[in-house]
């Protein structure tokens, strides 16, 4: 099985960037697609964006199209969200997924296997 975890989150205001990382230990990263989700207090976790195992196909959340990239760096065993012009409803928990395969991306939590801890993104008005 495959360990992540995720770092980069912090307070920043409306209008500015972070980028997320998550880095992944254990079993050959390579094999797995790769996902972020955030979930605000009160409210369930949502999907954010996907990646495909090779990296060459992603899909987003149409509230963050536009201004977030998800990229996985296999070499390194590392995926990235990079995210701009950030709005106050962007205020959530982040956590990274992964899940082995050999198709494409998912999109929904009870897709992915593995989960880590998650990164705290506050977004100040």
């Amino acid at each position: 099985q495959v360990q992540v975890v995720e770092s980069g989150g912090g307070l920043v205001q409306a209008g500015g960037s972070l980028r997320l990382s998550c880095a992944a230990s254990g079993r050959t990263f390579t094999r797995y697609a790769m996902g972020w989700f955030r979930q605000a207090p009160g409210k369930e976790r949502d999907f954010v964006a996907a990646v495909s195992w090779r990296g060459d196909s992603t899909y987003y959340a149409d509230s963050v199209k536009g201004r977030f990239t998800i990229s996985k760096d296999n070499a390194r065993n590392t995926l990235y969200l990079q995210m701009n012009s950030l709005k106050p409803e962007d205020t959530a928990v982040y956590y990274c997924a992964a899940q082995p395969t050999s198709l494409g991306y998912y999109t929904r939590p009870y897709e992915y296997n593995y989960w880590g801890q998650g990164t705290q993104v506050t977004v100040s008005s």
